[in-house]
């Protein structure tokens, strides 16, 4: 079984959805993780100090990854890109298999 490597690549506003459903102490920006921030899975298991929300929403695409698959719409074999599912503050996550 291979580690993952989870890179943070884009942390996304999506507009007047978030100025209509936001509560007011939230953040427009996700705050749990930091662009750029390299995160290491190893044993399928959540890294430490990653958010959990988002484990949730990757952990089969890391899963995959580590053990061995590819994704064929990818053109680099042992990579992925993969998002969380937060709909007010979207992160985007480069995943890349460390062999």
């Amino acid at each position: 079984m291979s580690d993952v490597k989870i890179t943070v690549v884009a942390k996304l506003q999506p507009g007047p959805i978030f100025d209509e459903l936001a509560a007011k102490n939230v953040n427009p920006v996700c705050d749990g993780v930091e662009m750029g921030k390299v995160f290491i899975s190893k044993n399928l298991q959540m890294p430490e100090g990653f958010c959990a929300w988002a484990w949730a929403d990757i952990q089969r695409d890391v899963a995959h990854l580590a053990l061995g698959g590819d994704f064929r719409w990818i053109n680099k074999p042992g990579s992925m890109v993969s998002s969380c599912t937060d709909g007010l503050r979207p992160v985007v996550f480069k995943l890349e298999r460390i062999e």
